[in-house]
């Protein structure tokens, strides 16, 4: 019997590790795959290897988190460690059916909180330090996406420019018995070096999702109480992460998802770097925390301080009559200017097979904050606070969720 629980553990890990895999591989690559700067193939291959390496270095402190110091590793049996994996693939079924991107570690770490409060054995200082660690860390994302957007953001995009390609971005000439690659004849000494910014920070992405989400899918299983090693579950995680990254996540590739596929290219990067920054450093200290709740406290932020330039501090706080196309207030930001300005290319544009709207030739000057002039980006971009609403009461509900469903499970029926 105990051979037959762990190897149904076993599966539940690996199917936890083949969504995260699916759907992660699309957020960190999509703007290269979108932009044809890589095949989808390579993007696959990209993922796997940094992912795992990822995983075995920094991840695996987070592994011991989750195995052993949140509860105790004995209390980590086969039923229990299949329960705790349930709950995690419920998380992301959840946020498939609301179009949120819930966190996966949260809700892995409500599960093992039930577990905690039924037996008795919860650490409740660590929890102490994993929450305030969840509620500071979109905080500072959040903090810095505003800032950036509302004062960084137009500069760069004056002088870094990304090229969309009909073609890939590198060539093979087959004419030969070994084929021989080639940069795209189209691209620019500027395109070159964007282009690798974009695969760069791809593989940082892949390597903060290996960071942060190896413990998700084989934490319950590790450990003195679990059937696998530290290792045997990085392989494992990873090994899942690879069977997602070469099926389902071609789909997410081309996608990337209704909300990301909408963003510059320019602006995905700078959330990417922000949000694998804040996880890769949380889990060095073997904090799980999410990388979908970082990216997406950065997304708002970025749009919201992007938005605002249209009005002077001031006028954030107070719109005043003679400003008619600035309304900011708790629950709106509009803008009567914004269609006016021209976007840059984003990953939906491509994915549509759509033009995206081209740069001027001569670069424009940016108004000052608050001033009259062209907006720097379109409708899409604004903050949405209906959106961000949504977004929050998932990332709260759904570990919430996870303790309120599992604590009976454990406490009545093990």
């Amino acid at each position: 019997m105990v051979m037959i629980l762990t190897a149904v553990g076993i599966v539940v890990a690996a199917f936890v590790g083949f969504n995260i895999g699916g759907s992660s591989t699309g957020v960190a690559f999509g703007p290269a795959v979108g932009s044809r700067l890589v095949r989808k193939t390579t993007a696959g291959a990209l993922f796997v290897g940094f992912a795992f390496l990822g995983a075995w270095t920094v991840g695996r402190n987070v592994i011991e988190t989750m195995s052993s110091s949140i509860v105790p590793a004995i209390q980590f049996t086969p039923v229990a460690s299949i329960i705790v994996l349930f709950f995690t693939g419920a998380s992301l079924l959840i946020s498939n059916l609301y179009g949120v991107p819930a966190s996966t570690s949260m809700t892995a770490v409500g599960a093992i909180v039930g577990l905690g409060l039924a037996t008795g054995t919860l650490n409740q200082a660590l929890m102490f330090v994993i929450v305030s660690a969840w509620i500071v860390s979109p905080l500072v994302c959040l903090t810095l996406g505003v800032v950036i957007g509302r004062y960084v953001y137009p500069y760069l995009d004056r002088y870094v420019a990304f090229t969309t390609f009909n073609l890939q971005f590198i060539q093979f000439d087959r004419s030969s018995t070994v084929p021989r690659p080639f940069i795209n004849p189209n691209a620019s000494p500027q395109d070159v070096v964007g282009s690798l910014l974009v695969v760069l920070i791809g593989c940082y992405m892949a390597f903060s999702a290996g960071a942060s989400n190896a413990a998700n899918a084989v934490a319950p299983l590790v450990g003195p109480g679990g059937s696998l090693t530290v290792n045997q579950g990085v392989l494992l995680a990873v090994g899942a992460f690879a069977l997602g990254s070469f099926t389902i996540a071609r789909r997410t590739l081309e996608t990337v998802g209704d909300d990301i596929t909408e963003l510059p290219i320019l602006a995905s990067l700078i959330v990417s770097v922000i949000g694998g920054t804040v996880i890769t450093a949380l889990s060095s200290f073997g904090i799980p925390a999410s990388l979908a709740v970082s990216t997406t406290s950065t997304i708002i932020g970025l749009g919201w301080g992007r938005a605002s330039r249209i009005s002077t501090l001031a006028e954030l706080v107070t719109p005043t009559p003679d400003r008619p196309d600035v309304a900011v207030s708790t629950g709106a930001l509009v803008t009567s200017r914004a269609e006016d300005a021209p976007a840059g290319p984003t990953i939906g544009d491509v994915a549509r097979g759509e033009e995206s709207a081209e740069k001027p030739d001569e670069t424009p000057n940016i108004p000052d904050i608050g001033a009259e002039g062209p907006a720097d980006i379109d409708q899409r971009s604004l903050f949405d606070p209906a959106a961000a609403k949504r977004i929050v009461t998932m990332w709260v509900l759904t570990p919430s969720l996870a303790i309120i469903g599992s604590y009976p499970v454990f406490a009545f029926l093990l």
